[in-house]
């Protein structure tokens, strides 16, 4: 598999990053997860945006889907369109909530998407292994486990601190967690991680590699977060960055 960094600015885009998008590629299938504010643009630098095969919503906050109602006109009005149905994978409500954003509900999106309503459990997308499971997040909200050939990508999307976390991440071998808050601050409840929480659990799963998103550059800085990380897992840890790309 291959990771690459669309977009990882958390709650809002920031001055050198948009929102959360990451592509996962295997066997010539792109899937993208989430599509938040800003990130189409991004995109762009890096793949054909109609070559994408599928699309994951962990949820429906904008910073992790706003973008993907942008994309409507991209597929629906292209010199080379229209294009086929896009399967969209995102919590109940997902087509409603897009059609919302892009004209206030007036017109369906059926043209455009197909949508698959998520529940815990596993099943595929394309060439990959998907295992789901709800997070502690105010909205519904999916963090993901993405396998294929016997390598393991873990995704927290959203999440204050839960049990299902640990399992999702359970051995993995790169594990993309969330990492908004540092402990210095009071942070509200069932919202978010912190760079200690995010740490523990990439220690309590045995990850290889830990990468760290969703960071809030007007909030705090990268070093508050990765102190707070050192002293919970010793494992590989960054921050992430728009363009980086990584093998699992």
């Amino acid at each position: 598999m291959k990771l690459t960094i669309v977009g990882c600015a958390g709650s809002f885009p920031g001055p050198e990053a948009p929102c959360s998008a990451y592509l996962v590629e295997a066997e010539g299938f792109r899937l993208l997860v989430d599509f938040g504010t800003g990130s189409l643009g991004t995109l762009q630098r890096y793949v054909d945006p109609h070559s994408i095969d599928a699309i994951f919503l962990s949820h429906l906050h904008g910073d992790h889907m706003f973008d993907a109602s942008s994309y409507v006109v991209a597929r629906r009005y292209g010199p080379n369109g229209p294009y086929p149905q896009l399967p969209v994978y995102g919590p109940a409500g997902t087509e409603q909530r897009l059609s919302a954003v892009y004209d206030g509900g007036e017109e369906p999106l059926g043209d455009v998407y197909r949508f698959v309503t998520l529940t815990p459990g596993t099943g595929t997308i394309g060439p990959f292994e998907l295992t789901v499971d709800r997070m502690n997040h105010p909205v519904e909200t999916f963090g993901a486990r993405i396998e294929h050939g016997g390598r393991t990508l873990a995704y927290s999307a959203d999440t204050a601190s839960c049990d299902q976390l640990t399992k999702l991440a359970d051995g993995a071998d790169l594990f993309l967690s969330e990492a908004s808050y540092v402990e210095t601050r009071q942070n509200p409840p069932d919202l978010h991680l912190t760079g200690r929480e995010a740490g523990g659990y990439a220690s309590r799963a045995a990850v290889g590699r830990l990468l760290l998103t969703h960071l809030v550059p007007a909030w705090h800085s990268e070093a508050q977060t990765l102190d707070e990380v050192a002293g919970e897992y010793d494992g590989p840890t960054e921050v992430v960055r728009p363009g980086a790309s990584y093998q699992i």
